[in-house]
């Protein structure tokens, strides 16, 4: 377990009726959702930088002090954090980059971190219907205005994301002075692993209440850093593609060092043997860490 270099995790999503991620509007009372097109069908999608960032707020609801971003100090620089990934899980794991302006004491620099987290996008299986809610802002009547008339595009269905995860880059490397000790980068990596298991978005929620924690993963810790699921996890017939999964395993048996699937079980009418429960699953992604690293 020592010489593994990456763990990655492949998951599904199920939803009911979302509004996922939004995109620029096509209509001025339309608030569309970000998709692609294959063919002449598009399938919606949330973004990588929306999964990060859901993946951020959740290791603060989960009580992580989360670096807080700070203005450029040279004219027309990006926003940042604070660079300091020895003292903030979210800059070590998502890494970051800042400039800093030259005075009499010293030159201009610039500092940057490569996020060891690696995120896709989370991509539907099922393509958009043109589904729309339709809504109506009363705010205004009593002003003597008159309601506003509003739509968004909702959509069902089942969508597959990736996370890999650097092992051998977590709490060392770019930005560290002193490496971090093996306690904490395992317990770092836990901590993002709990919060993929809790994964939630606050965006447009309040109306659109969404479930987008995983319904099936399937993770592994490699001697490589290869997403091996990552086009190897799809829906078949009311169940999981357990072909698909097997071939991979198969051309992947050298580099895997071990691999597991978790599912919510009762979702899913077929599925690959030795399938865990989600819970089960993820605990065994932990033991892997601390086998890794302790």
């Amino acid at each position: 377990m020592k010489e593994a270099k990456s763990l990655t995790v492949t998951y599904l999503v199920q939803t009911s009726m979302a509004s996922l991620n939004g995109s620029d509007k096509e209509a001025d009372n339309i608030s569309s959702i970000k998709k692609i097109t294959r063919g002449t069908e598009e399938y919606p999608y949330g973004s990588s930088q929306w999964v990060r960032r859901a993946l951020r707020d959740q290791l603060s609801n989960l009580g992580w002090e989360l670096s807080e971003g700070v203005e450029s100090t040279i004219a027309k620089g990006a926003a940042t954090t604070q660079k300091m990934p020895d003292k903030y899980i979210d800059d070590d794991l998502f890494g970051f980059m800042g400039t800093e302006k030259a005075d009499e004491t010293k030159k201009g620099s610039a500092i940057k971190r490569t996020s060891p987290v690696r995120v896709s996008p989370l991509v539907s299986f099922d393509k958009y219907e043109g589904d729309l809610d339709f809504g109506t802002n009363y705010m205004s009547v009593k002003a003597g205005g008159n309601p506003n008339i509003f739509e968004t595009e909702i959509h069902s269905g089942i969508y597959r994301g990736t996370v890999l995860i650097e092992l051998d880059r977590v709490g060392c490397g770019e930005g560290f002075e002193n490496e971090l000790s093996s306690i904490e980068k395992a317990k770092r990596v836990k901590a993002f692993l709990l919060a993929l298991k809790n994964l939630w978005s606050s965006g447009r929620q309040t109306r659109f209440l969404t479930d987008i924690s995983p319904k099936f993963v399937a993770a592994a810790i490699l001697k490589v850093k290869n997403p091996v699921f990552l086009e190897s996890v799809a829906p078949l017939n009311g169940g999981i593609n357990v072909e698909l999964l097997q071939e991979t395993l198969d051309d992947f048996k050298e580099e895997i060092i071990e691999h597991v699937f978790g599912a919510r079980k009762s979702l899913f009418d077929g599925l690959p043997d030795k399938t865990l429960y989600l819970k089960d699953a993820f605990a065994s992604m932990g033991e892997w860490v601390d086998r890794h690293y302790l």
